[in-house]
């Protein structure tokens, strides 16, 4: 440390070098949250590709559904259920385009929407065929396994889809908890730096200080002693040099005013030191009000997570009592099927037995729509549902993040308040001595200014008492330059 340097500037440089570690930090902490918020959104776009990629599934099942219940029926409501597929897969297609960017995943898609046209046409033939040939031929053609071969082909595709989108999702969950680990390293590792570098800057002040006090303190001491016998000596011998000893005294009341003002400046400095503790200690408690309200953040987070997993849990047991409705409507209307066929058989006896059955068939038909468009909802539901906790979650590691690291601030905020306490108790002990040198240089007046009116002194006397006069004055002003950086510089005779 630079020792002419005064102490307002060894503080500002005590405290500018770590608040510029701190600057850095928070700029450190900005970039790894902003790549934290990139990284979160294509998380959000991967969710939102498995999601399309389910509905495709959900637009293959209408189609085959729709297909295979107008073969077995020959029912026009069949066919709404396979022209809604029909109709929608196309717009889903473009929308897990649109969120494609690999191009193996492209390649998949390019072959995923030969293979849905052409599920399309061998599901257009054979409604065409039993439209116009009747059921058995109808039968003939879904033998041959073809419309099976094409639904087993893009199943796969969809499913390999939902594996790649898997292994993405689970490549950036990984690259997030490594830019969180790494930003928790940078900000634990310039904390501990900060702190220590405080603690040494703090060390070498203090050590300073007490030195160059001590020094200027001792040689104001024996300055006083040597002027204290110099007096001696005029009262004893001389008396032949009043004008001198006048000027003696003259010089000792400029030192008195002189230490007035350091006591002045002392006080000042006693003053400003005090306030900047309030002003830390300020700091340390909006800090902790702030992590108090982190806290509770955390806690409503916790909340939202366990209702979104119960939200979740009750959507599955939605899905598997929709799953039974929609068996038992099938079975239903396979079962009035066949009671069609056996009030046909059995003539004008079972005429009101199959009117019977094809109200429960028309019934179970309705009853399958519902279903489907109530397993249509739950899914959508489910998907929205775990979105949502995949971002709670992590939006909780972010609030966890961000409580550890107003802990660190709060410990940072405390030993500074620390620091600079011991500050305020040094420039009031500074103001103390400053009292006490003022009191002694003002009994030393009145002294000399008795030995002016009653004393002669010797020559050589005299000449001692002037050059101790003058060391006081430069120790004085030293002691100035500690506390104030333009005290004019007197040179010692």
């Amino acid at each position: 440390m630079n020792r002419s340097w005064t102490i307002g500037q060894q503080l500002v440089m005590g405290f500018a070098v770590p608040l510029l570690i701190l600057l850095a930090l928070g700029l450190a902490a900005h970039l790894s949250s902003q790549g934290m918020l990139e990284t979160n959104a294509r998380v959000a776009d991967t969710h939102r590709k498995l999601g399309v990629i389910a509905t495709l599934m959900s637009d293959l099942q209408e189609i085959e559904g729709g297909q295979r219940g107008y073969v077995i029926a020959g029912s026009d409501e069949f066919l709404e259920t396979y022209r809604d597929g029909a109709d929608e897969y196309p717009q889903h297609l473009a929308r897990l385009r649109d969120l494609t960017r690999d191009p193996a995943e492209l390649e998949k898609l390019d072959r995923l929407v030969t293979l849905f046209a052409d599920r399309i046409a061998w599901a257009t033939r054979t409604i065409e065929t039993r439209r116009r040939e009747g059921l058995e031929a109808s039968v003939r053609l879904i033998e041959t396994g073809e419309g099976r071969r094409l639904t087993g082909a893009i199943r796969d595709l969809l499913d390999a889809l939902i594996d790649d989108g898997n292994r993405m999702l689970d490549a950036r969950t990984g690259e997030a908890n490594a830019a969180a680990n790494a930003l928790t390293r940078t900000l634990v590792g310039g904390t501990l730096s900060a702190g220590l570098l405080v603690a040494i800057t703090a060390a070498f002040i203090v050590r300073g200080l007490g030195r160059r006090i001590g020094r200027a303190t001792q040689h104001m001491r024996s300055a006083a002693a040597e002027l204290e016998a110099a007096a001696t000596q005029q009262a004893k011998g001389a008396r032949g040099q009043a004008q001198a000893a006048a000027e003696v005294s003259m010089t000792t009341r400029g030192l008195v005013s002189t230490a007035r003002r350091i006591a002045s400046s002392a006080q000042r400095v006693t003053q400003l030191a005090g306030e900047t503790a309030g002003a830390a200690k300020s700091g340390g408690e909006t800090v902790t009000t702030a992590q108090q309200a982190v806290l509770a953040v955390r806690e409503e987070v916790g909340k939202i997570v366990a209702h979104m997993l119960e939200l979740g849990r009750k959507s599955q047991e939605i899905g598997g009592i929709v799953d039974v409705i929609n068996e038992l409507s099938e079975q239903t209307n396979i079962l009035a099927i066949n009671a069609t066929i056996e009030s046909v058989g059995a003539g004008e006896a079972g005429r009101r037995f199959g009117v019977v059955a094809g109200e429960i068939r028309k019934l179970a038909d309705r009853v399958g729509s519902s279903t489907k468009e109530i397993r249509r909802l739950v899914e959508e539901i489910r998907g929205a549902a775990s979105t949502t906790v995949v971002a709670t979650e992590q939006g909780a590691k972010a609030v966890e993040v961000g409580t550890r690291r107003f802990e660190e601030v709060t410990e940072s905020f405390a030993r500074i308040v620390g620091f600079v306490s011991a500050t305020v108790d040094a420039t009031r002990q500074i103001e103390l001595s400053t009292k006490e040198q003022t009191g002694a240089m003002e009994q030393v007046s009145t002294a000399v200014a008795d030995v002016a009116q009653t004393a002669v002194e010797t020559e050589a006397s005299s000449t001692q008492t002037l050059q101790t006069a003058s060391e006081i004055s430069a120790l004085a002003v030293d002691l100035v330059r500690l506390i104030r950086s333009d005290a004019p510089r007197v040179r010692v005779a």
